[in-house]
C-alpha cells in the first residue's frame, strides 16, 4: 500500500485539525459526498477523538432534525451500506448546525460563538459553496478573527471560468491565507487508482526504462459518461466539457502519467513536477485547432436501448453552442515525451460509462516469429481503469498452446492487477475520504497548487480562443454513440485508433 507522507507533525506548531466548519453544509455536495465520507472515516477510526463538525448554511435545520435526515441519507449511500448504531451515536455527537448568511459579516461572530472556532486553533474550513463567494468568506473569516496560523481552507472546483477569473479568485483568497493553508480539491486525485499511478510508475523498475518516447507510442485518456446534464444545464452551458472536465480532471491524469520522478514523495516536489508538464504542453492555436481538437454536442438517441433527448431539448429547446464532447491531441515538448501524442476524450451520453488511461507501447523492432495470417505480433498495452472498476491490465504476447504446421501462433493475454481480487478486504471508498483525511493532517500532496491550476487554465484558454477565431462550433452526435465522426479522424490521421472498453 502506498502511504503518502504526513507533512504536518502532530505538534503545537502544526496540529491535526480539531474542527471542521463546512460551509454549504446542507448543499448537494455535502449531503451526497462529504458527510458520508466523514462518517466512513469515523467508522474506520480515522477521525481524531475530539473532532467536531459544524454544518453552516443559510437554510439549515436545527441540529437534531438535521442529523435525523442525515442518518437516512448516509445510510442509503452505496459506499456505506447501512448505519452502525454505535458509530452513528459517536458521529452524530460531533455534528452541529449554524445558520449563516455568507456575505453578512455579523454572522461570523455568531459562528465563532456557536462553533468554538478561533484564530489560534487548527480549524479546517471547507467551502462547498459557489466559487464567487470564496474571497468574501475568507475575508470575513479573517476579519472576525477566525483565521490564524494553523487554519486551513478547502476550495472546491471550478476555481474560475478562465485564467483571469481564476487569478482573481486566488488573489482574493490569498489576502486572508498563505498558499500552504489553501487546499484546492480535484476529487479525481482522491481515487485509489489515481494515487496508485505514483506507485506503478516509481516503485517498479520494470516500467520506468520504457516510460518515455522510446517505449511508448501514444497515450489515451478517456472519461466517458452515459448521463446528460441532468438538471445542471444552466451551469454546464456556461462551462462545457473543456472547462468542466479537461481543465482539471483530465489534465491532472495527464500530469501523473507524464511527470518526471519527484525528488521525494512530498507535496511541493510532486506538484513541481506536475507544473513542469503543464508548462511543456504545446499550445493548440487557431491554425491547428481543427486538426487537433473536436467539439461535439449530443442530439437525441438511445442509451441502453432507452430513448433520450438531445442537449438543447434538456433546456426546453434553447439553442446553445456549448460542447458536451471534446477530443484533443496534446503534445508535450520535453525530452521524455517529444513526438508522443496524448489523446484526451470526454463526453456525455456515451455508450458506456468508464474512465481509463490507455498506454500503447511501441512494436518490437523485429519479429522472429513466422506467424500464420491473422496471428501476428500486437504491441503491448497497459490499461489503467479508474471506473466503474478499479484495475490495471497489462497485455503481453504469448504462444498459443498446441501443434500447427503453419508457424507459431501468438495471442495477447492479460496480466490483471485487480484491487478487488488482490485485496480481499478492500473497500472501495469515496474519493473525498482520502482528501478530507489529508486536509485534516495538512498533507497537500493530492491538492492543486495555485500555479498548477493557472497553468492548466492558460493551456485551455488558448484552445477556446482558437475555437472562437476559427469559428469552430460543436458537431452533432447521436446520444449513445462515441461522438462526432471527426473524433475518429483525429486519431486515424496519425495512424491511431481509439481504444474502447
Amino acid at each position: 500500500m502506498l502511504h503518502l507522507p504526513r507533512e504536518c507533525p502532530l505538534s503545537d506548531e502544526a496540529r491535526v485539525s480539531s474542527r471542521i466548519v463546512l460551509f454549504g453544509g446542507s448543499g448537494d455536495l455535502s449531503i451526497r459526498m462529504l458527510f458520508p465520507s466523514l462518517y466512513l472515516l469515523d467508522r474506520d477510526r480515522h477521525l481524531p477523538a475530539g473532532l467536531s463538525i459544524v454544518a453552516a448554511a443559510r437554510a439549515i435545520p436545527e441540529t437534531g432534525v438535521f442529523c435525523e435526515s442525515l442518518r437516512e441519507t448516509i445510510g442509503s449511500n452505496p459506499h456505506v451500506k447501512g448505519i452502525d448504531g454505535d458509530v452513528w451515536q459517536r458521529f452524530a455527537s460531533r455534528v452541529s448546525t449554524v445558520h449563516i448568511e455568507l456575505e453578512r459579516i455579523d454572522d461570523y461572530s455568531a459562528l465563532a460563538e456557536r462553533s468554538g472556532a478561533g484564530g489560534n486553533d487548527a480549524t479546517l474550513y471547507y467551502l462547498a459553496i459557489s466559487p464567487r463567494l470564496y474571497g468574501a468568506v475568507c475575508h470575513h473569516l479573517k476579519t472576525a478573527g477566525l483565521i490564524g496560523p494553523h487554519s486551513r481552507v478547502v476550495l472546491e472546483k471550478p476555481i474560475g471560468y478562465d485564467i483571469h477569473t481564476s487569478r482573481e479568485i486566488n488573489r482574493s483568497v490569498a489576502t486572508a491565507l498563505e498558499e500552504d493553508a489553501i487546499f484546492r480539491v480535484d476529487h479525481y486525485l482522491g481515487k485509489e487508482t489515481v494515487q496508485n499511478l505514483l506507485a506503478l510508475r516509481f516503485a517498479n523498475s520494470l516500467l520506468e526504462p520504457l516510460w518515455n518516447r522510446n517505449g511508448i507510442d501514444h497515450v489515451q485518456i478517456t472519461i466517458a459518461e452515459t448521463v446528460g446534464v441532468e438538471g445542471r444545464w444552466s451551469y454546464y452551458d456556461e462551462s462545457g466539457a473543456l472547462r468542466d472536465m479537461v481543465q482539471n480532471h483530465m489534465l491532472q491524469l495527464l500530469c501523473l502519467v507524464a511527470m518526471e520522478p519527484p525528488i521525494e514523495l512530498e507535496s511541493h516536489a510532486v506538484r513541481d513536477e506536475k507544473v513542469k508538464v503543464l508548462r511543456a504542453l504545446r499550445p493548440i492555436n487557431a491554425a491547428e485547432v481543427r486538426q487537433k481538437s473536436v467539439r461535439g454536442q449530443y442530439a437525441a438517441g438511445a442509451i441502453d436501448g432507452k430513448p433520450v433527448v438531445g442537449y438543447c431539448e434538456e433546456s426546453g429547446g434553447k439553442a446553445s453552442n456549448c460542447e458536451s464532447f471534446v477530443a484533443l491531441r496534446a503534445e508535450i515538448d520535453n525530452w521524455r515525451w517529444r513526438g508522443v501524442p496524448f489523446y484526451l476524450r470526454t463526453g456525455k451520453r456515451m455508450p458506456k460509462r468508464y474512465t481509463e488511461i490507455f498506454i500503447q507501447f511501441r512494436d518490437v523492432p523485429h519479429s522472429i516469429f513466422p506467424t500464420p495470417p491473422g496471428s501476428g505480433l500486437a504491441a503491448n498495452k497497459l490499461i489503467i481503469r479508474l471506473q466503474p472498476e478499479e484495475e490495471i491490465t497489462l497485455w503481453i504476447m504469448n504462444k498459443v498452446p498446441g501443434l500447427t504446421s503453419e508457424g507459431t501462433r501468438l495471442q495477447a493475454l492479460p496480466l490483471n492487477l485487480s484491487r478487488a481480487t488482490a485485496f480481499q478486504n478492500y473497500r472501495r471508498g469515496i474519493a473525498y475520504e482520502r482528501l478530507i483525511l489529508d486536509a485534516l493532517h495538512a498533507n497537500r500532496t493530492l491538492f492543486v497548487r495555485r500555479d498548477e491550476g493557472e497553468a492548466a487554465w492558460a493551456w485551455v484558454d488558448r484552445i477556446i480562443a482558437g475555437w472562437e477565431a476559427a469559428g469552430m462550433t460543436p458537431q452533432s452526435y447521436s446520444a449513445g454513440s462515441w461522438g462526432p465522426s471527426s473524433a475518429f479522424a483525429l486519431t486515424e490521421r496519425f495512424g491511431h485508433t481509439w481504444h474502447e472498453a
